[in-house]
C-alpha cells in the first residue's frame, strides 16, 4: 500500500493541481491532498493570498474526483504560527508531520514541484519526490480572478475546470472582498503565513 502525500496552497484548484493529481493516482495506491489550512482557536485565517476556505477548497477537490482520493485538513498550523519556528527545532513543527502522516498506513512519499520545499520535506523524513513545477501557477490564477472582480480582461476560466469554475462563481463575494484589499502575509523561510495570527 503506498499513500502519495500531497501538500499545497490549492488556492483555488487549478489545471495544473489536477494534472498533478491524476500523476499520484498512476503512482500510488491511494492519495491524500491537503489544501494548507491557517487558524486561530477555531476560526480560519484566510487574506488576499489565502482567499478560499477550507471546506470550498475541498468541494473544488470533491468536485472532480468524488471520494476517489481523501482530502483533510491534517496540514493545518495552529497561531502563534512563529512557534513553527526554526524548522527542525520547533516541536510544533514535528506535531505537523504527525498530523500530516495521520491514518496513514505502510510506504508513503510526498510530492511537490519545488526543490526547496522537497528539501524541507527531506529533512521531515516525508520521502519527497520533486516534480517539474508546472507553468501554470495558483497565484497567476488567483491575480486573473481579481482582476476579473476589478473589471479587467481575464481568462481565468481557461485556468480551472469548468465544476471548480462554477464553484467560484458560487463565492464570487470572496473573490470581489479580497480583490482591492491589501495583502496580509508574511514570508518566512520560503513559506507565506499570515500576518494575523503570527505571533499572537
Amino acid at each position: 500500500m503506498i499513500t502519495a502525500l500531497y501538500l499545497a496552497h490549492l488556492n483555488p484548484v487549478t489545471n495544473a493541481h489536477i494534472e498533478i493529481i491524476n500523476e499520484l493516482k498512476k503512482n500510488a495506491d491511494s492519495v491524500k491532498v491537503m489544501p494548507v489550512v491557517f487558524k486561530s482557536g477555531q476560526k480560519e485565517i484566510n487574506s488576499k493570498s489565502f482567499p478560499f476556505s477550507f471546506e470550498i477548497r475541498k468541494k473544488m477537490i470533491t468536485s472532480i474526483y468524488g471520494n476517489s482520493i481523501l482530502v483533510t485538513d491534517d496540514y493545518t498550523f495552529y497561531a502563534p504560527f512563529k512557534k513553527y519556528m526554526p524548522p527542525l527545532l520547533s516541536p510544533k513543527s514535528w506535531n505537523l508531520r504527525k498530523q500530516i502522516l495521520r491514518g496513514v498506513q505502510g510506504d508513503f512519499f510526498s510530492y511537490t514541484g519545488d526543490k526547496a520545499e522537497g528539501y524541507m520535506l527531506k529533512i521531515y523524513r516525508l520521502k519527497p519526490k520533486v516534480g517539474l513545477r508546472k507553468s501554470l501557477s495558483a497565484t497567476s490564477v488567483k491575480e486573473s480572478l481579481y482582476d476579473s472582480a476589478l473589471g479587467k480582461e481575464s481568462n481565468w476560466k481557461n485556468n480551472v475546470p469548468e465544476n471548480i469554475g462554477r464553484i467560484i462563481e458560487e463565492n464570487w463575494d470572496i473573490v470581489k472582498k479580497f480583490s482591492d484589499s491589501e495583502d496580509e502575509t508574511t514570508r518566512i523561510l520560503g513559506m507565506k503565513f499570515p500576518k494575523e495570527g503570527w505571533s499572537e
